[in-house]
C-alpha cells in the first residue's frame, strides 16, 4: 500500500491501522531529511496549501507552514480575526473565495467540531484537521503515537496514561483511537469533573488516582488544563489542582520504573506539570515538537499523491 485509504485527514477515527504505519514510514524518511543540512525536498512543488485558522495556534500553526515550505509548496496563511468571518462571511464562502485562488489543500483548525467534515463534503481540495473545537486533532495523535514509537521501539501492548483536562482536549480523544487502533492499553486520569462519562465507553480505563496510574504507566502523555474553554469551575484552585494531579518530581522519584513524560503543549508549568519534569531526561516533549514536522509533511506528501 502506497496511499491512504482517504482523501482528508479528519480524524484519526476515519483511517486504518495501515494508514497510520504508513504515515509513520513516510515521517521516517522526512525525519532524515530535517536533519539534512539541505532541508527541502521538491515534493509538493507545483501545490498550494491554504492554513486557515478560525482559532489562535501557535505550534500547530508553524509545524504545518514549516512542513508545507520544506515540501516546497507554495502557502497562503489565512487568520480568522483579521478577516471578512469577523464581518459575518460563512466558513463556506470564506473557503470558497480561497478556492476560486486554486488552492489545492486545506489546513483547517476550527472552534466547531464537525467543521472539517462538512468542508470536506462541499470543497474539491484535500482538507487536514488541526483541530476542531474539543474534536480531534489528528496530527498531533500521530506524531505523539510516533514519539513513543520512536522511544520504545513499538506501540504494541505499552501502557500509555492521559492525565490532565480530558474534557476540553481534542488531544486525548484522537490519541484513545490512535493508540488502540496501533494496540496499546490506554488510561485517563483526571478528576472526575475532568472526565466525560463516555470516555468509559471508548475501551479506556478511567482513574482519578495520579500516582497509581503513574505506577501503571510506560508512558504518561500530560495535557493542558484549558482555563479558556472552563465557563465553570471544574476544581477549586490551581493551587489545588496541582497538589492532587500535577506531575512533580517527587511524583517520579516514587516509582520503581522509568517512565517517558510528553506534553502536547503549550505546557503549563507549575500547574498539570512541574518544570523539573518538564525538562528531566525521560521527557520527549521536545523531540515532540521535531516528529510533529515530520508527521505532518508525511501526511501532506501521502494525500498529495493520492490526487
Amino acid at each position: 500500500m502506497s496511499s491512504l485509504s482517504t482523501r482528508h485527514l479528519i480524524g484519526i477515527k476515519n483511517i486504518t491501522e495501515a494508514d497510520i504505519q504508513l504515515i509513520f514510514e513516510t515521517a521516517d524518511n522526512f525525519k532524515e531529511v530535517i536533519n539534512r543540512p539541505i532541508k527541502k525536498v521538491p515534493s509538493l512543488r507545483d501545490l498550494t496549501v491554504a492554513n486557515i485558522f478560525f482559532e489562535s495556534s501557535t505550534r500547530t500553526r508553524i509545524s504545518f507552514e514549516l512542513a508545507e515550505r520544506r515540501l516546497s509548496a507554495d502557502i497562503v496563511n489565512f487568520a480568522a480575526a483579521s478577516s471578512s468571518v469577523s464581518k459575518g462571511e460563512t466558513l463556506l464562502d470564506t473557503v470558497n473565495n480561497i478556492l476560486a485562488m486554486k488552492v489545492d489543500m486545506v489546513v483547517m483548525r476550527h472552534p466547531a467540531p464537525g467543521a472539517c467534515v462538512f468542508l470536506s463534503q462541499h470543497i474539491p481540495a484535500n482538507v487536514i484537521n488541526a483541530g476542531d473545537g474539543t474534536h480531534e486533532h489528528p496530527t498531533q495523535a500521530l506524531l505523539d503515537a510516533y514519539s513513543i514509537r520512536e522511544q520504545l521501539g513499538d506501540v504494541a501492548n505499552k501502557k500509555i496514561a492521559i492525565i490532565g483536562d480530558i474534557l476540553h482536549s481534542r488531544v486525548a480523544l484522537s490519541n484513545v483511537f490512535c493508540l488502540q487502533k496501533l494496540g496499546a492499553k490506554v488510561r485517563v486520569c483526571g478528576p472526575p469533573t475532568l472526565i466525560p462519562k463516555y470516555y468509559a465507553d471508548l475501551g479506556v480505563e478511567v482513574s482519578h488516582d495520579v500516582q497509581e496510574t503513574l505506577h501503571w504507566c510506560d508512558v504518561a502523555n500530560v495535557l493542558r488544563i484549558q482555563l479558556e474553554r472552563q465557563d465553570i469551575k471544574y476544581f477549586p484552585s490551581l493551587r489545588e489542582y496541582h497538589q492532587f494531579f500535577g506531575i512533580t518530581k517527587n511524583r517520579i522519584e516514587q516509582l520503581d520504573k522509568e517512565i517517558v513524560i510528553m506534553h502536547p503543549g503549550p505546557i503549563n508549568r507549575g500547574v498539570e506539570i512541574s518544570s523539573d519534569v518538564a525538562d528531566a531526561p525521560q521527557s520527549i516533549i521536545l523531540q515532540q515538537v521535531e516528529n510533529g514536522v515530520a508527521i505532518r509533511m508525511a501526511v501532506l506528501y501521502l494525500l498529495a499523491s493520492g490526487k
